[in-house]
């Protein structure tokens, strides 16, 4: 980790312990980054040892309560940091998901337009050919819904690697619940004026399947974003 490095990556994550220690061993080694805060969104695997294993501060909840919740959760923890270390100004924020894997080491260039103060938000692109999770109905919905409410359509709206400022994830408090958090993200800040910024990247999640597990996935997908929809539209 970066010696008085000004980038918190923070990581939800449930039932993960194939792919946590590589994704928070690879994010770690980020330029800027002095901080990896892994939230524990009530996993019944030992997501919690691994990661802590792996050199990650982790913070758990009991039960599930969803990604918008774990989001919640670790800028809390980061902020509560902050504080106690007298920092005198606030990290900013990288979310990455959980099973990116080896791949998170190539998430540096999301937080450098953040860390230049040119965008208040970036937004990852996945250059990689392995398909993005979130059925295509998901993601068609995301973008039409964020396109309908800022005239601006992200290539990859679900996408969960983000790099915040501490302001910006302030202003977008309180963060839509599960699954709709990025699609809400994108529009608060848009309609308060805030500069988001897409920025390609080489990362990849792990496939995605087709078995009642990933289809039950996608349908709380859809639910989460459509609510997060109809909230501000």
């Amino acid at each position: 980790m970066s010696p008085n490095g000004d980038v918190a990556v923070i990581v939800p994550a449930r039932d993960e312990r194939d792919r946590i220690s590589a994704t928070v061993q690879a994010a770690a080694e980020l330029p800027g980054v002095d901080l990896v805060l892994v939230v524990d969104d009530g996993s019944r695997d030992q997501t919690q040892a691994i990661a802590e294993r792996a050199g990650a501060c982790v913070v758990r909840h009991a039960k599930a309560r969803g990604k918008g919740a774990a989001m919640e959760t670790g800028a809390e923890a980061v902020r509560l940091l902050d504080k106690q270390e007298g920092r005198a100004a606030p990290r900013h924020l990288l979310f990455l998901d959980a099973d990116l894997g080896d791949t998170a080491q190539h998430a540096g260039p999301l937080a450098e337009p953040v860390r230049r103060g040119e965008a208040d938000m970036t937004v990852a692109v996945f250059s990689s050919t392995v398909k993005l999770g979130g059925h295509g109905l998901v993601v068609s919905l995301s973008g039409a819904g964020i396109n309908r409410a800022t005239g601006w359509r992200p290539a990859q709206p679900l996408n969960g690697q983000r790099c915040l400022t501490r302001a910006a994830f302030d202003a977008a408090r309180p963060i839509a619940a599960g699954f709709g958090a990025e699609t809400a993200l994108t529009i608060d800040l848009l309609r308060k004026g805030m500069r988001v910024t897409e920025v390609e990247v080489p990362l990849a999640h792990r496939a995605t399947g087709t078995d009642w597990r990933a289809q039950l996935h996608r349908a709380r997908q859809f639910a989460d974003v459509s609510r997060a929809l109809a909230r501000r539209l």
